[in-house]
């Protein structure tokens, strides 16, 4: 996607152009981002993974401005030179560099008015030479917001004396001010050496008002009234430092490294002030902590990341090309989260509401890609990666291992294309890659959220193994794919389950046991003339999964499908109008429905 082509560019943020892309859905309700129905999307940054939860992830986007962006690449299949890590694919986003000789620098602001302001600015500065090249940037993003979600439920609740039916709606209003800074030298040392480094900094702050309300009816007939006002400050640092290299050696062959440094750090303390009575307004809950009118949860996590790899690519006669390397990546991951009642005038913990952790993962990978053209219009890539890693998960305060797991696994991956004639193409691939659970998913942290229930997270998760297999023809512009796909275990987050001492409901991600798919995709261009061109893109297909996580196991089928057009028209004396939107169909995740959503953009442009 070329981002700087689009007139709805400018005033955005790098997540609303995002989900503009085809087979991208974005739900701002569950903090996902999903690529042709499947949440295991790796997300880089000029070829760096962003390694940050799913919440900070969508913070980090949104407050980037789509003025510094100069293309987002989606690999549905990617080679073995990338990571096996993201069963859906992986989204690359590469921001603007200037390669002109000289001085430039260019300056952008926006401002906005949705529920409340918006408003953003970037300044980009750089200087190239025929030996260096200096650059930096600087970006500043501030959004008011609001978002609510509407759930009913039956449910078994022990705390409240057994079957229980809820209406319960959650209304957020969220206010971020993030700050990021970047810069970078390259140095052409001669001709066929560069070295180089580079940093990004980013600090954001989002103060959230939660207002949730519900009534609960213990059955038979026994009204239960909630009014919770819950207030938190979500405050991220992110520093990221590169150093890499690249040398030809020639005949062809380049050698590079690189080395980077990552280190993030995330507090997020949370203050409730909650009535929960029942139809006589007296005190309800059976005096359980979770019931008192005030509650604090504090949550404080650190992450750092250290990846270094060696890259070689060679020719191997004329018609083979060699890709080869090794890669280590080593984290470490430190999180300490609570939840406090007030009562009686004094702060106590309620048992399994507090947790201490700290994870450590260390991941070694090895692989080799041969391109081959075995005739004029015939191209064949065939890969193969190795990749092993440990995981340990330990609870400081009593020294146990809670997660102990070691995997090792082969990954191969085969693409195959063949020109039927000058305009036409066919393509088949077939990947199996892996989707692991991020920190959030396996530390056993508790947010509150009312009084009969808790989020948390789940450390007994498995990772996600995917074999994907895809047909597709492209002719004159137009592309056409199917692609069927088997996941085992695939990870599904917002699930509600019993807490574990089963008195509570915890909304927790879960393995289902499989889920099978087949896609269908058409992306078509149409020009009409100089004047008017538009372009569709509609992905559908049949989806089913099985879940045993609940008292009764079950299984889901069901067909979905997600569109999304552009039209861009030039106007006469300078004007030109671009109009785009999307609509996703209603889709499952796990036991959870998501109804169907869109949206609708325009934008009107003078030279």
């Amino acid at each position: 996607m070329n981002v700087g082509s689009s007139i709805l560019t400018k005033g955005s943020n790098t997540l609303e152009v995002l989900e503009r892309s085809p087979g991208i859905v974005i739900d701002r309700r569950s903090n996902s981002i999903s690529l042709n129905g499947k949440n295991g999307v790796v997300v880089l940054l000029n070829g760096k993974q962003l390694r940050m939860s799913r919440g900070q992830l969508i913070d980090l986007l949104n407050s980037m401005p789509a003025d510094n962006v100069d293309k987002i690449e989606l690999l549905t299949s990617p080679p073995a030179g990338y990571d096996a890590d993201g069963n859906a694919g992986i989204v690359n986003i590469v921001l603007k560099k200037n390669r002109e000789e000289g001085t430039s620098g260019s300056l952008t602001a926006s401002a906005g008015y949705g529920y409340r302001e918006k408003a953003s600015a970037s300044l980009n500065l750089s200087h190239n030479s025929k030996r260096a090249e200096v650059y930096g940037s600087y970006s500043y993003s501030h959004d008011r917001n609001e978002g609510s979600w509407h759930a009913i439920s039956t449910q078994d609740l022990p705390l409240l004396g057994g079957p229980t039916s809820a209406d319960f709606l959650s209304v957020i209003r969220p206010s971020s001010n993030s700050h990021t800074v970047m810069g970078g030298l390259d140095l052409r040392l001669n001709s066929g050496t560069t070295i180089g480094s580079g940093f990004s900094y980013s600090n954001s702050r989002t103060n959230t008002t939660t207002q949730n309300t519900g009534t609960y009816i213990v059955l038979p007939d026994s009204p239960l009234f909630l009014n919770a006002t819950i207030r938190e400050t979500n405050r991220w640092n992110n520093l990221l430092l590169s150093f890499y290299g690249e040398k030809n050696i020639g005949g062809g062959n380049r050698l590079s490294f690189d080395v980077d440094l990552l280190d993030y750090k995330n507090n997020h303390p949370t203050d409730a002030i909650s009535s929960f009575v029942n139809a006589k307004g007296e005190p309800a809950g059976n005096d359980d902590t979770l019931a008192s009118p005030r509650q604090k949860g504090f949550s404080a996590t650190a992450i750092r990341v250290g990846v270094g790899k060696l890259d070689f690519k060679g020719q191997l006669g004329r018609s083979i090309q060699l890709e080869t390397g090794i890669k280590g990546t080593y984290t470490k991951t430190s999180g300490n989260s609570g939840i406090e009642s007030l009562v009686e005038g004094k702060w106590v913990s309620r048992e399994g509401t507090s947790s201490n952790m700290e994870m450590k993962e260390a991941i070694g990978a090895g692989y080799f890609s041969l391109t081959a053209a075995p005739g004029p219009s015939t191209s064949l890539v065939a890969g193969l990666r190795y990749e092993y890693s440990d995981t340990r998960m330990d609870d400081p305060e009593n020294g146990k291992s809670v997660v102990h797991r070691r995997l090792g696994r082969l990954f191969p991956s085969l693409f195959f294309s063949q020109r039927t004639d000058a305009r036409s193409e066919l393509q088949l691939a077939y990947t199996i890659r892996i989707s692991r659970p991020a920190y959030n998913d396996l530390a056993s942290y508790v947010i509150y959220t009312g009084p009969t229930s808790v989020e948390s997270g789940n450390p007994l998760l498995k990772p996600t193994i995917t074999n994907s297999l895809r047909l597709g023809y492209n002719y004159r512009g137009y592309s056409f794919s199917a692609t069927l796909s088997r996941d085992d275990h695939p990870i599904v987050r917002y699930q509600i389950a019993p807490s574990v001492d089963g008195v509570l409901m915890a909304l927790t991600p879960e393995n289902l046991v499989y889920l099978n798919s087949l896609l269908l995709q058409a992306s078509v261009p149409v020009r009409v003339g100089n004047w008017w061109t538009m372009s569709y893109s509609i992905t559908a297909g049949w989806r089913k999964y099985r879940e045993d996580f609940t008292a009764t196991p079950a299984e889901k089928g069901w067909f979905g499908y997600s569109g999304n057009f552009s039209q861009s028209f030039r106007l006469p004396r300078g004007f030109s109008l671009e109009v785009a939107g999307w609509y996703h169909s209603g889709s499952y995740d796990g036991t959870r429905k998501a109804e169907a959503f869109g949206a609708l953009n325009s934008g009107l442009k003078k030279n």
